[in-house]
This record gives C-alpha cells, structure tokens and sequence, in this order.
C-alpha cells in the first residue's frame, strides 16, 4: 500500500481554548494512539488535503518534530456545515503487526448480467482487510465476469492472498440488477407475443 508523507508539530498546550486557537489557524488538532504514549500534534490543514478527500486509502507516515511514527487513521470528525476536517485519530503501527485498514473495491470484468441486460451495482466502495503492511494492497480487485442477472457477490465469496477479510461474510459487495428500460422492454415484449396470439386464435375461429 502506498505511503503519505504529513510533517506535524507537538501541541505544547492542550485544552479547549488551545484547540480553538489552532483551528483558527487553520491547523487541525490529532491525536497518535497505540505507541509507548499518545502524542497530540497538529498540521495545517492542507496538508490532509490529499489523505482525506480521497477514495484512496494510504499508510501515515507522521513527521512529528523530526521523529517517525508509521500510522493509519483511526477516525476523523468533520463540520457538520462545512465539512472541515475538525479533528483526527490516527493509530500507531509497526511491520510486525497485522494492520486492520479499509481498502477501495475495483469491479473488473463484463458480467453475464450485464450482457443480458442488467445493471452493475457496487455496494461496498471499501472492505476492511487485516494483515502485515508490507502485504496490504491498494485496491481489492473483484472479478465480475460471472456475475448473472439478479445475483448479489457477498464477501464470504471473496479471497486476497496474505491479508483477510474481517466484514461480515454476508456483506454485499456487488449486483447485478434488472434495469428499469430493460424491464419495460420485456413488458412490450410479452405484451406483443400476447397480441400475437389472440390475432392468431381470432384468425383461426374465423375460417
């Protein structure tokens, strides 16, 4: 999985008034859990621009006063008006450890369902996998090709090789569903065989 890079600074003060101050500034207050202590630091706020408005997911690696800390966030809270980056817990990682992170689903592949007529839905944009950094992928590539009209893939039906899947096995990831046109075409249809028939029927009586 690929890194980002953030250079942080330590929050000498905490508090409320501090934190309000910081945000003032422009910078967002963080929290670094999991080490030997929690660290509060803070950046300004262009320098998430790229880890959080992202469909991407990313190890942190966080510069904090010149000192290293490979992390992952762990929640982030948002402006209920602005949808500015209000605070963010990030957590404390090593290679060693398996790691719990949420990674983006790509659909590859024409599915059967499709052919026939029918509409790819995904329903997850992201599945939580668990497994040691260095094997962590960037994506989570699902091939569809066999996917029928009306069937749903769920993640039991998944595998990735050296990580695990940790959402409900019976989480949909994907369907393939009747589209509206599609639907209305086979109506026209029915109904014109219909037709077809009676005219035929009422022909038949006649002679």
């Amino acid at each position: 999985m690929k890194t980002i890079e953030i250079n942080a600074k330590i929050r000498e003060n905490l508090g409320k008034k501090e934190t309000k101050k910081l945000r003032v500034e422009e910078s967002v207050p963080c929290v670094l859990y999991g080490g030997k202590e929690n660290i509060h630091f803070y950046a300004h706020k262009t320098a998430f621009k790229d880890l959080i408005y992202t469909p991407n997911s990313y190890i942190v690696k966080l510069i904090i006063n010149n000192n290293e800390h490979l992390s992952v966030i762990q929640d982030a809270q948002y402006h209920p008006v602005s949808d500015e980056i209000l605070h963010i817990d990030f957590y404390e990682i090593n290679q060693d450890n398996p790691v719990v992170i949420g990674v983006p689903v790509i659909l590859n592949g024409f599915a059967k369902g499709v052919q026939d007529g029918g509409k790819l839905n995904l329903m997850a944009k992201k599945l939580r996998v668990k497994g040691l950094v260095n094997n962590l992928p960037d994506e989570l590539n699902v091939d569809v090709t066999n996917i029928k009209l009306g069937q749903t893939l769920k993640v039991k039906e998944l595998s990735f090789e050296n990580i695990e899947l940790i959402d409900n096995p019976n989480t949909s990831v994907c369907s393939v569903k009747l589209t509206r046109a599609a639907r209305g075409a086979a109506t026209d249809e029915e109904g014109a065989d219909g037709a077809e028939g009676a005219e035929g029927a009422a022909e038949a009586s006649e002679s």
